[in-house]
């Protein structure tokens, strides 16, 4: 997804009066703008990746946000972030199944000679790149920790 992609959703969106699509397409691209004013002004250009992790960002301040609002028990902003969260959804690549993460974990394992937990930065730095953009960071964290465990 390229941020001229976006930009072009954005009409889309506000030509089919799509007003929830339309914010959030907003708030994304806005977030692109800051992210490449960060990394290298006026000049600076988002590639592919850039966006990527800029959605997985947007989508993880989501996550958080609708468990913060559960356990405050507003369920009407709990429910206008899920929203959002399925719209940046589907900006994402299509995630990996658990079974289909395991069996990379296990491939990186074997490659890096991991063999305790104290080793899991290690095998989570050969992982990130073979899954960025497909799997959650959070389950990656969660199998890793279960097959070093095991």
């Amino acid at each position: 997804m390229t941020k001229q992609q976006l930009q072009e959703n954005l009409k889309q969106s506000m030509l089919s009066k799509d007003e929830l699509k339309t914010s959030v397409l907003r708030l994304l691209l806005s977030a692109i703008n800051y992210y490449e004013i960060q990394k290298g002004g006026a000049g600076y250009s988002a590639s592919e990746e850039d966006v990527l992790s800029v959605i997985q960002k947007e989508v993880k301040q989501r996550k958080d946000s609708i468990e913060q609002f559960k356990n405050a028990n507003r369920q009407d902003l709990a429910e206008k972030e899920t929203k959002e969260l399925e719209i940046l959804q589907t900006f994402l690549p299509e995630q990996m199944g658990e079974e289909e993460i395991r069996e990379i974990v296990k491939q990186t394992i074997k490659e890096t000679g991991a063999k305790t937990i104290t080793e899991m930065g290690k095998v989570m730095a050969a992982l990130m790149p073979k899954l960025k953009g497909k799997a959650d960071g959070s389950i990656i964290s969660q199998i890793v920790k279960s097959e070093l465990n095991s």
